[in-house]
Protein backbone atom coordinates (compact mmCIF):
# COMPACT_ATOMS: atom_id res chain seq x y z
CA UNK A 1 0.00 0.00 0.00
CA UNK A 2 1.09 3.56 -1.08
CA UNK A 3 0.96 5.81 1.50
CA UNK A 4 1.30 9.78 1.22
CA UNK A 5 0.68 12.54 3.68
CA UNK A 6 0.30 16.08 2.60
CA UNK A 7 0.98 19.01 4.23
CA UNK A 8 -0.83 22.16 4.05
CA UNK A 9 -0.16 25.34 4.52
CA UNK A 10 -4.00 26.23 4.13
CA UNK A 11 -6.85 24.20 3.23
CA UNK A 12 -10.39 24.28 0.70
CA UNK A 13 -12.07 21.44 0.85
CA UNK A 14 -14.43 22.33 -1.47
CA UNK A 15 -17.24 22.30 0.89
CA UNK A 16 -16.22 24.82 3.61
CA UNK A 17 -16.06 28.41 2.59
CA UNK A 18 -12.91 29.54 4.56
CA UNK A 19 -9.45 28.43 3.93
CA UNK A 20 -8.02 25.71 7.00
CA UNK A 21 -4.72 26.38 8.39
CA UNK A 22 -2.51 23.70 9.68
CA UNK A 23 -4.34 20.66 8.06
CA UNK A 24 -2.75 17.72 6.40
CA UNK A 25 -4.05 14.38 3.71
CA UNK A 26 -3.32 11.22 4.13
CA UNK A 27 -3.88 9.66 1.18
CA UNK A 28 -3.70 5.49 0.88
CA UNK A 29 -2.93 4.33 -2.66
CA UNK A 30 -5.60 6.38 -4.84
CA UNK A 31 -8.41 7.50 -1.65
CA UNK A 32 -8.16 9.99 1.03
CA UNK A 33 -8.07 8.22 4.33
CA UNK A 34 -7.53 10.94 6.72
CA UNK A 35 -8.48 14.86 6.97
CA UNK A 36 -6.85 17.15 9.93
CA UNK A 37 -4.42 18.29 11.81
CA UNK A 38 -1.29 16.05 13.46
CA UNK A 39 -2.30 12.96 11.62
CA UNK A 40 -1.01 9.72 12.70
CA UNK A 41 1.64 8.08 10.07
CA UNK A 42 4.12 5.24 9.31
CA UNK A 43 7.49 5.18 8.84
CA UNK A 44 7.29 4.58 5.70
CA UNK A 45 4.70 6.99 5.01
CA UNK A 46 6.09 9.98 2.17
CA UNK A 47 5.87 13.36 3.22
CA UNK A 48 5.06 16.33 0.62
CA UNK A 49 5.63 19.51 2.16
CA UNK A 50 2.74 22.05 1.23
CA UNK A 51 3.13 24.43 3.90
CA UNK A 52 3.84 27.18 1.79
CA UNK A 53 1.09 26.43 -0.40
CA UNK A 54 -2.33 26.53 -0.14
CA UNK A 55 -4.25 22.89 -1.16
CA UNK A 56 -7.32 22.44 -2.75
CA UNK A 57 -9.35 19.86 -4.74
CA UNK A 58 -8.07 18.77 -8.15
CA UNK A 59 -9.80 21.57 -9.91
CA UNK A 60 -12.23 20.58 -12.65
CA UNK A 61 -13.60 23.37 -15.76
CA UNK A 62 -16.68 22.17 -17.12
CA UNK A 63 -16.69 23.97 -20.69
CA UNK A 64 -13.41 22.85 -22.71
CA UNK A 65 -13.55 22.27 -26.26
CA UNK A 66 -10.45 20.25 -26.11
CA UNK A 67 -10.44 19.19 -29.70
CA UNK A 68 -10.33 23.23 -30.86
CA UNK A 69 -6.41 23.25 -29.70
CA UNK A 70 -5.12 25.26 -32.64
CA UNK A 71 -6.73 28.15 -32.40
CA UNK A 72 -5.83 30.33 -35.64
CA UNK A 73 -6.08 26.82 -37.77
CA UNK A 74 -9.04 25.95 -35.60
CA UNK A 75 -11.79 26.55 -37.85
CA UNK A 76 -10.49 25.32 -41.34
CA UNK A 77 -8.81 22.27 -39.34
CA UNK A 78 -12.02 20.86 -37.89
CA UNK A 79 -13.14 20.81 -41.87
CA UNK A 80 -9.68 19.36 -42.97
CA UNK A 81 -8.02 17.98 -40.85
CA UNK A 82 -8.08 14.52 -40.27
CA UNK A 83 -10.16 12.83 -37.26
CA UNK A 84 -6.87 10.85 -36.05
CA UNK A 85 -5.29 14.47 -35.97
CA UNK A 86 -8.14 16.00 -33.61
CA UNK A 87 -8.18 13.12 -31.50
CA UNK A 88 -4.33 13.61 -30.51
CA UNK A 89 -4.50 17.10 -30.02
CA UNK A 90 -7.45 16.49 -27.98
CA UNK A 91 -5.20 14.44 -25.84
CA UNK A 92 -2.46 17.41 -25.91
CA UNK A 93 -5.33 19.69 -24.07
CA UNK A 94 -6.08 17.01 -21.74
CA UNK A 95 -2.18 16.50 -20.73
CA UNK A 96 -1.68 20.12 -20.37
CA UNK A 97 -4.75 20.65 -18.41
CA UNK A 98 -3.32 18.29 -15.83
CA UNK A 99 -0.05 20.11 -15.35
CA UNK A 100 -1.70 22.79 -14.73
CA UNK A 101 -4.12 21.86 -11.78
CA UNK A 102 -7.26 20.68 -13.33
CA UNK A 103 -7.81 17.14 -12.72
CA UNK A 104 -11.48 16.74 -14.50
CA UNK A 105 -12.42 18.18 -17.62
CA UNK A 106 -15.94 18.31 -19.35
CA UNK A 107 -16.20 18.58 -23.05
CA UNK A 108 -19.64 20.01 -24.04
CA UNK A 109 -19.75 19.20 -27.86
CA UNK A 110 -16.91 18.68 -29.68
CA UNK A 111 -15.59 20.69 -32.47
CA UNK A 112 -15.04 17.95 -34.68
CA UNK A 113 -18.19 16.67 -35.57
CA UNK A 114 -17.91 13.44 -37.72
CA UNK A 115 -17.51 11.15 -35.75
CA UNK A 116 -16.72 9.78 -31.71
CA UNK A 117 -13.01 9.80 -31.22
CA UNK A 118 -13.09 11.66 -27.94
CA UNK A 119 -14.35 8.68 -26.37
CA UNK A 120 -11.19 6.66 -27.56
CA UNK A 121 -9.10 9.59 -25.93
CA UNK A 122 -11.20 9.31 -22.76
CA UNK A 123 -10.67 5.50 -22.69
CA UNK A 124 -6.83 5.45 -23.36
CA UNK A 125 -6.65 8.36 -20.21
CA UNK A 126 -8.83 5.93 -17.84
CA UNK A 127 -6.77 2.65 -19.19
CA UNK A 128 -3.65 4.59 -18.23
CA UNK A 129 -2.21 4.64 -21.64
CA UNK A 130 -1.70 8.16 -21.55
CA UNK A 131 -1.65 10.64 -18.61
CA UNK A 132 -4.30 13.26 -19.13
CA UNK A 133 -7.09 15.37 -16.86
CA UNK A 134 -10.03 13.08 -16.51
CA UNK A 135 -12.79 13.15 -19.27
CA UNK A 136 -16.27 13.85 -19.17
CA UNK A 137 -17.58 14.42 -22.77
CA UNK A 138 -20.33 14.63 -25.18
CA UNK A 139 -19.92 14.54 -28.75
CA UNK A 140 -21.01 17.38 -31.71
CA UNK A 141 -23.72 19.46 -30.33
CA UNK A 142 -27.39 19.09 -31.93
CA UNK A 143 -28.43 21.41 -33.83
CA UNK A 144 -30.16 22.96 -37.46
CA UNK A 145 -28.06 24.18 -40.84
CA UNK A 146 -27.20 26.94 -41.06
CA UNK A 147 -27.05 27.05 -36.97
CA UNK A 148 -24.10 27.65 -34.81
CA UNK A 149 -23.08 24.26 -34.84
CA UNK A 150 -22.55 24.28 -38.71
CA UNK A 151 -19.31 25.36 -39.57
CA UNK A 152 -20.10 25.09 -43.26
CA UNK A 153 -21.03 28.91 -42.67
CA UNK A 154 -17.53 29.50 -42.86
CA UNK A 155 -17.62 27.80 -46.64
CA UNK A 156 -20.20 30.00 -48.03
CA UNK A 157 -18.33 31.04 -50.74
CA UNK A 158 -18.24 27.68 -51.82
CA UNK A 159 -22.11 26.23 -51.55
CA UNK A 160 -20.87 23.07 -52.94
CA UNK A 161 -18.30 22.40 -50.56
CA UNK A 162 -20.37 23.27 -47.47
CA UNK A 163 -23.44 21.16 -48.45
CA UNK A 164 -21.43 18.31 -48.81
CA UNK A 165 -19.82 19.12 -45.14
CA UNK A 166 -23.45 19.60 -43.93
CA UNK A 167 -24.50 16.36 -45.28
CA UNK A 168 -21.65 14.31 -43.28
CA UNK A 169 -22.48 16.60 -40.03
CA UNK A 170 -24.34 13.28 -37.78
CA UNK A 171 -25.91 15.94 -35.23
CA UNK A 172 -27.11 18.62 -37.70
CA UNK A 173 -30.72 18.61 -38.99
CA UNK A 174 -34.67 19.06 -38.92
CA UNK A 175 -37.68 17.58 -36.92
CA UNK A 176 -38.63 16.02 -33.83
CA UNK A 177 -37.75 12.71 -35.42
CA UNK A 178 -34.50 13.25 -36.75
CA UNK A 179 -33.40 14.80 -33.20
CA UNK A 180 -35.01 11.39 -31.35
CA UNK A 181 -32.28 9.19 -33.71
CA UNK A 182 -29.89 11.59 -33.01
CA UNK A 183 -29.60 11.58 -29.52
CA UNK A 184 -29.77 7.60 -29.31
CA UNK A 185 -26.67 7.16 -32.01
CA UNK A 186 -25.03 9.61 -29.85
CA UNK A 187 -25.71 7.43 -26.80
CA UNK A 188 -25.40 4.39 -28.68
CA UNK A 189 -21.32 5.49 -28.81
CA UNK A 190 -21.10 6.63 -25.71
CA UNK A 191 -22.43 10.09 -25.03
CA UNK A 192 -22.17 11.00 -21.52
CA UNK A 193 -24.55 13.87 -21.99
CA UNK A 194 -26.19 15.14 -24.52
CA UNK A 195 -25.67 19.29 -25.99
CA UNK A 196 -27.89 21.22 -28.28
CA UNK A 197 -27.14 24.14 -29.96
CA UNK A 198 -30.37 26.08 -29.21
CA UNK A 199 -29.23 29.86 -29.82
CA UNK A 200 -26.66 31.83 -32.51
CA UNK A 201 -23.58 32.84 -31.22
CA UNK A 202 -20.64 35.44 -31.03
CA UNK A 203 -18.26 33.47 -33.21
CA UNK A 204 -20.91 32.23 -36.01
CA UNK A 205 -20.80 34.64 -38.89
CA UNK A 206 -24.18 34.07 -39.72
CA UNK A 207 -26.45 34.20 -37.13
CA UNK A 208 -27.56 36.41 -33.67
CA UNK A 209 -26.78 35.09 -30.32
CA UNK A 210 -30.62 36.26 -29.51
CA UNK A 211 -32.07 33.24 -32.40
CA UNK A 212 -33.74 30.74 -31.49
CA UNK A 213 -32.56 27.50 -33.97
CA UNK A 214 -34.95 24.69 -32.82
CA UNK A 215 -38.41 24.21 -32.43
CA UNK A 216 -40.30 23.70 -29.07
CA UNK A 217 -41.06 20.23 -30.49
CA UNK A 218 -37.01 19.96 -31.22
CA UNK A 219 -36.05 20.59 -27.99
CA UNK A 220 -38.56 18.71 -26.09
CA UNK A 221 -37.84 15.76 -28.40
CA UNK A 222 -33.83 15.53 -27.36
CA UNK A 223 -34.21 16.40 -24.09
CA UNK A 224 -37.02 13.83 -23.71
CA UNK A 225 -34.80 10.86 -25.25
CA UNK A 226 -32.04 12.02 -23.10
CA UNK A 227 -33.59 11.55 -19.79
CA UNK A 228 -35.55 8.48 -21.44
CA UNK A 229 -32.08 7.12 -21.86
CA UNK A 230 -30.60 8.11 -18.21
CA UNK A 231 -28.75 11.27 -20.12
CA UNK A 232 -28.34 14.78 -18.80
CA UNK A 233 -29.01 17.05 -21.56
CA UNK A 234 -27.37 20.93 -21.50
CA UNK A 235 -27.69 23.93 -24.29
CA UNK A 236 -25.39 26.83 -25.75
CA UNK A 237 -28.05 29.50 -25.21
CA UNK A 238 -28.17 32.93 -24.41
CA UNK A 239 -31.31 34.95 -25.20
CA UNK A 240 -33.65 34.64 -21.92
CA UNK A 241 -36.76 33.72 -24.19
CA UNK A 242 -35.44 30.19 -24.91
CA UNK A 243 -33.70 30.20 -21.92
CA UNK A 244 -36.65 30.33 -20.31
CA UNK A 245 -38.34 27.76 -23.29
CA UNK A 246 -36.10 25.09 -22.17
CA UNK A 247 -36.55 25.37 -18.53
CA UNK A 248 -40.30 25.15 -19.39
CA UNK A 249 -39.18 21.65 -20.72
CA UNK A 250 -37.14 20.54 -17.86
CA UNK A 251 -33.20 20.86 -19.19
CA UNK A 252 -30.79 19.73 -16.62
CA UNK A 253 -28.76 23.04 -17.29
CA UNK A 254 -26.82 25.05 -19.78
CA UNK A 255 -23.79 27.12 -21.18
CA UNK A 256 -22.99 30.85 -20.86
CA UNK A 257 -26.48 32.67 -20.95
CA UNK A 258 -24.77 35.60 -21.32
CA UNK A 259 -27.78 37.99 -21.68
CA UNK A 260 -29.36 36.65 -18.58
CA UNK A 261 -32.47 38.90 -17.37
CA UNK A 262 -33.86 39.59 -13.95
CA UNK A 263 -37.18 37.20 -14.72
CA UNK A 264 -34.59 34.30 -16.18
CA UNK A 265 -32.45 34.47 -13.06
CA UNK A 266 -35.34 33.80 -10.63
CA UNK A 267 -36.64 31.07 -12.67
CA UNK A 268 -33.06 29.43 -12.98
CA UNK A 269 -32.96 29.93 -8.94
CA UNK A 270 -36.49 28.26 -8.16
CA UNK A 271 -36.12 25.54 -10.33
CA UNK A 272 -32.31 24.58 -9.52
CA UNK A 273 -30.77 24.60 -13.14
CA UNK A 274 -27.21 24.95 -13.65
CA UNK A 275 -25.88 27.22 -15.34
CA UNK A 276 -22.00 27.71 -16.79
CA UNK A 277 -21.71 30.90 -17.45
CA UNK A 278 -17.99 31.16 -19.26
CA UNK A 279 -16.92 34.45 -18.67
CA UNK A 280 -13.58 35.05 -20.08
CA UNK A 281 -14.64 35.08 -23.88
CA UNK A 282 -16.78 38.01 -22.96
CA UNK A 283 -14.28 39.55 -20.88
CA UNK A 284 -12.73 42.16 -22.61
CA UNK A 285 -15.97 43.45 -23.59
CA UNK A 286 -17.20 43.33 -20.14
CA UNK A 287 -14.16 45.05 -18.64
CA UNK A 288 -12.90 46.93 -21.84
CA UNK A 289 -9.62 45.70 -23.45
CA UNK A 290 -8.87 46.77 -26.94
CA UNK A 291 -5.46 45.12 -27.22
CA UNK A 292 -7.28 41.61 -26.08
CA UNK A 293 -10.34 42.35 -28.59
CA UNK A 294 -8.66 42.76 -31.25
CA UNK A 295 -7.15 39.41 -31.15
CA UNK A 296 -10.64 38.21 -32.40
CA UNK A 297 -12.22 37.67 -35.61
CA UNK A 298 -13.84 41.32 -37.11
CA UNK A 299 -17.47 39.47 -37.03
CA UNK A 300 -16.71 38.39 -33.21
CA UNK A 301 -15.78 41.68 -32.05
CA UNK A 302 -18.77 43.68 -33.73
CA UNK A 303 -21.45 41.17 -31.73
CA UNK A 304 -19.39 41.75 -28.46
CA UNK A 305 -19.77 45.79 -29.48
CA UNK A 306 -23.74 45.40 -30.13
CA UNK A 307 -24.15 43.89 -27.33
CA UNK A 308 -21.51 45.24 -24.73
CA UNK A 309 -24.06 46.63 -22.13
CA UNK A 310 -26.48 44.15 -22.13
CA UNK A 311 -23.53 41.66 -21.47
CA UNK A 312 -21.99 43.60 -18.61
CA UNK A 313 -25.91 44.10 -17.48
CA UNK A 314 -26.43 39.95 -17.23
CA UNK A 315 -23.20 39.65 -15.62
CA UNK A 316 -23.58 41.79 -12.81
CA UNK A 317 -27.40 40.26 -12.66
CA UNK A 318 -25.83 36.41 -12.26
CA UNK A 319 -23.40 37.62 -10.07
CA UNK A 320 -26.00 38.54 -7.38
CA UNK A 321 -28.08 35.65 -8.34
CA UNK A 322 -28.53 32.66 -6.17
CA UNK A 323 -28.10 30.52 -9.27
CA UNK A 324 -26.20 27.21 -9.21
CA UNK A 325 -22.92 28.18 -11.33
CA UNK A 326 -20.25 25.85 -12.60
CA UNK A 327 -16.99 27.37 -13.69
CA UNK A 328 -16.17 26.13 -17.63
CA UNK A 329 -14.00 28.54 -19.81
CA UNK A 330 -15.05 27.90 -23.70
CA UNK A 331 -11.36 28.92 -24.97
CA UNK A 332 -11.93 29.16 -28.67
CA UNK A 333 -10.68 32.45 -30.01
CA UNK A 334 -7.72 33.68 -28.15
CA UNK A 335 -6.38 31.14 -25.59
CA UNK A 336 -5.22 27.83 -25.72
CA UNK A 337 -8.08 25.32 -24.25
CA UNK A 338 -6.00 24.12 -21.73
CA UNK A 339 -5.63 27.30 -19.86
CA UNK A 340 -8.15 26.55 -17.80
CA UNK A 341 -7.18 28.92 -14.78
CA UNK A 342 -7.92 32.03 -16.54
CA UNK A 343 -11.78 31.99 -16.49
CA UNK A 344 -10.43 32.82 -12.27
CA UNK A 345 -9.56 36.39 -13.22
CA UNK A 346 -13.07 37.00 -14.92
CA UNK A 347 -15.36 35.70 -11.66
CA UNK A 348 -13.21 37.89 -8.86
CA UNK A 349 -12.45 41.04 -11.90
CA UNK A 350 -16.60 41.26 -11.94
CA UNK A 351 -16.94 41.32 -7.87
CA UNK A 352 -17.51 37.40 -7.59
CA UNK A 353 -17.22 35.89 -3.80
CA UNK A 354 -14.20 33.97 -4.39
CA UNK A 355 -15.41 31.13 -2.78
CA UNK A 356 -18.00 31.00 -5.19
CA UNK A 357 -15.98 30.52 -7.87
CA UNK A 358 -13.55 27.95 -5.92
CA UNK A 359 -16.56 25.89 -5.33
CA UNK A 360 -18.10 26.27 -8.84
CA UNK A 361 -14.57 25.18 -10.00
CA UNK A 362 -14.25 21.74 -7.46
CA UNK A 363 -17.90 20.42 -5.70
CA UNK A 364 -20.37 21.98 -7.56
CA UNK A 365 -18.20 21.31 -10.72
CA UNK A 366 -18.07 17.69 -9.97
CA UNK A 367 -22.75 17.71 -9.60
CA UNK A 368 -22.27 18.88 -13.08
CA UNK A 369 -20.15 16.26 -14.32
CA UNK A 370 -21.80 13.44 -12.38
CA UNK A 371 -18.29 12.64 -10.09
CA UNK A 372 -19.29 11.87 -6.90
CA UNK A 373 -15.98 10.80 -5.79
CA UNK A 374 -13.80 14.01 -6.78
CA UNK A 375 -14.68 17.99 -6.00
CA UNK A 376 -13.84 17.79 -1.94
CA UNK A 377 -11.01 16.85 0.40
CA UNK A 378 -12.67 14.36 2.43
CA UNK A 379 -12.46 10.81 3.55
CA UNK A 380 -13.18 8.31 0.64
CA UNK A 381 -12.78 10.33 -2.09
CA UNK A 382 -10.78 9.79 -4.24
CA UNK A 383 -6.93 12.00 -4.22
CA UNK A 384 -7.66 14.49 -6.66
CA UNK A 385 -5.82 17.41 -5.30
CA UNK A 386 -4.24 20.43 -6.39
CA UNK A 387 -1.85 23.29 -4.57
CA UNK A 388 -1.30 26.69 -5.46
CA UNK A 389 1.61 29.11 -4.77
CA UNK A 390 -0.75 32.69 -5.00
CA UNK A 391 -3.49 33.81 -2.41
CA UNK A 392 -6.76 32.25 -3.81
CA UNK A 393 -8.70 35.09 -2.58
CA UNK A 394 -7.06 38.19 -3.67
CA UNK A 395 -4.97 37.20 -6.90
CA UNK A 396 -6.70 36.76 -10.10
CA UNK A 397 -3.84 34.79 -11.64
CA UNK A 398 -3.83 32.35 -8.73
CA UNK A 399 -4.96 29.65 -10.83
CA UNK A 400 -2.52 30.49 -13.26
CA UNK A 401 0.16 28.71 -10.85
CA UNK A 402 -0.16 25.34 -10.04
CA UNK A 403 2.89 24.27 -7.33
CA UNK A 404 1.58 20.44 -7.00
CA UNK A 405 -0.99 18.21 -8.58
CA UNK A 406 -2.24 14.60 -8.00
CA UNK A 407 -4.99 12.82 -10.19
CA UNK A 408 -6.11 9.10 -8.33
CA UNK A 409 -3.08 9.52 -5.98
CA UNK A 410 -0.68 9.86 -8.54
CA UNK A 411 1.85 12.85 -8.66
CA UNK A 412 2.60 14.75 -12.02
CA UNK A 413 4.41 17.22 -13.21
CA UNK A 414 3.36 20.70 -12.96
CA UNK A 415 3.84 23.97 -15.15
CA UNK A 416 3.11 27.37 -14.92
CA UNK A 417 -0.28 29.19 -17.08
CA UNK A 418 1.24 32.86 -16.17
CA UNK A 419 2.66 34.68 -19.05
CA UNK A 420 6.24 35.05 -19.36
Amino acid sequence: MRTTLIRCGKLFDGIREELQPGMEILVKDNRIEMVGKKLPVGEECRVVDLSDKTVTPGMIDAHVHADAFDNDKMFMETIFASSTYRALGTLHTLQHALRRGFTSIRVPGTIEPFDYGIADVARSIERGYFDGARLVYSFGALGTPGGHTDLSQRLYQNPLLAELYTSKVQGLGNGADFFRGAVRQQVKYGAQFIKIMASGGFASPNDSPEDKQLTDEEFAAIIDTAHALGKPCTAHVYAPYVMQCLLDLGIDGMEHGSLMDEETAERFEKSGTYLVPTFLPYDEIVHPDEEKLAKKEPGFQQKLRIYQKRLQDSREIIRKSNIRLGYGTDLVAVYQPYENGREYACWLRSGMDPFRALKAATSVNAQILGLDQVGTIEPGKLADIAAWSRDLLTDENALLDCAFVMKDGVEYETECGLDG
